[in-house]
């Protein structure tokens, strides 16, 4: 696809979006108009203009600019990149080193590329959809600004579309086409804020189809083969959309809740997964308000092991349905949770002897398991000798 490629911005004043970083008076304008760039990380998801923004910084700023993909390159090249950087130093020359898809890279990478960030040197622009903070090494994460970058809105996404369809130089101007109304209310939507699924999905439907007016028709044929992997189950999307979903059930949202279960099964991911988390919910989040949650959970995913999709997504509505008109409480954790406190607050208390175990003579003679009684008419201690330790005696952990 070349039209992305083409209506790729060449300046600040052509970038849309991310006004609050590139706008008059922003902070990387104003680096720019300065020349004064500092390491920095653009995080932010596909299509939000991370590789062309930091393409545009280097244009603006008296530096040589090299680009490293996370993917394809490793140590030698950021080697040779070094080597490089010290003969622009030389003449004066600052050296801008962009990784896209910097979270792709070690450890032990990363290690390697540090001191030179840290000197100077190099003037690290690195670009990540995942969350920085735990993809890239602390003492680098450190020494760079990050910027978070969002997804397109729909009022910019329709500002490129119109542009791209009348640019003759860098856009298709020349078809001398135009767009219905409802067909572009669905390439907007359906481009999810990613200005490069969008660039190509026009294209697409300007050069390989015949009509001269794109119809809401051609934009479904086109992303009826969509790809579901946008949606990377490792990606902090996959947690974004599970948080979603629980929240909704937990919110007693039923229609939510169905809507981030669809969005999930639709993106491809492991309803074994789901129905996981629905157990943990029905015990977390509902408890004992409905015992039958538990039930529920625990049966819907043993019936969506042994059935599989597609028809496991009928169970699996089925049972978040339950879940989310279910009454909640929160008694269950908030219990083992004031348990776990006094464990850490009492770690090593004494077990009370009536409660210890005497399988032989001395420890009956020492006074193990004295006071304790098991038979058919009482269980438990006979003088009303409490269960916990000395120091935790009437403390309450379980309210209902």
């Amino acid at each position: 696809m070349k039209l992305a490629l083409s209506m790729r911005p060449q300046t600040l004043d052509e970038f849309l979006g991310q006004e609050d970083i590139v706008g008059k008076d922003k902070i990387i304008r104003l680096m720019v108009e300065s020349d004064n760039v500092f390491p920095m990380i653009f995080w932010g998801p596909p299509g939000s203009g991370k590789t062309t923004l930091a393409h545009i910084i280097s244009k603006g700023t008296n530096s040589e600019f090299y680009h490293l993909s996370g993917v394809t390159s490793g140590k030698d090249d950021l080697l040779k990149l070094i080597e490089k950087a010290k003969h622009n130093r030389e003449t004066g020359k600052k050296t801008i080193l962009f990784i896209d898809e910097i979270h792709r890279w070690n450890k032990a990478q990363q290690d390697v590329l540090l001191p030179h960030v840290e000197s100077g040197l190099l003037i690290l622009i690195g670009a990540t959809t995942e969350n920085p903070s735990f993809e890239v090494i602390g003492p680098l994460l450190s020494r760079c600004r990050v910027f978070v970058l969002k997804s397109l809105d729909i009022d910019r996404l329709e500002i490129l579309l119109e542009k791209a369809l009348k640019d003759k130089t860098r856009g298709l101007g020349k078809y001398k086409k135009t767009i219905s109304k409802e067909a572009k209310e669905l390439l907007l939507r359906l481009s999810g804020g990613d200005a490069r699924i969008l660039l190509n999905a026009l294209e697409m439907a300007v050069v390989s189809f015949k009509d001269k007016k794109i119809s809401e028709e051609t934009i479904k044929e086109i992303f009826q083969t969509r790809s579901a992997g946008l949606y990377d189950k490792k990606a902090d999307e996959h947690y974004n959309i599970i948080s979603a979903f629980i929240k909704s059930v937990r919110g007693s949202d039923v229609d939510a809740a169905l809507y981030y279960l669809a969005r999930m099964l639709e993106n491809g991911e492991d309803p074994k997964f789901i129905g996981r988390r629905m157990i943990i919910l029905a015990s977390e989040d509902i408890g004992l308000s409905d015992r039958g949650a538990l039930i529920q959970a625990n049966e819907a995913f043993e019936a969506v092991t042994k059935i599989g999709m597609p028809e496991a997504q009928l169970i699996l509505a089925h049972v978040v349905i339950y879940l989310a008109k279910a009454p909640k409480s929160r008694a269950v954790p908030n219990a083992l949770g004031r348990a776990k406190q006094a464990v850490y607050e009492f770690p090593n208390e004494p077990i009370p002897m009536h409660l210890r175990n005497a399988p032989t003579k001395l420890m009956k003679n020492l006074g193990f398991a004295k006071g304790y009684k098991w038979s058919d008419d009482y269980v438990g201690p006979v003088s009303g000798q409490s269960f916990l330790p000395d120091k935790l005696k009437g403390r309450k952990f379980y309210q209902p």
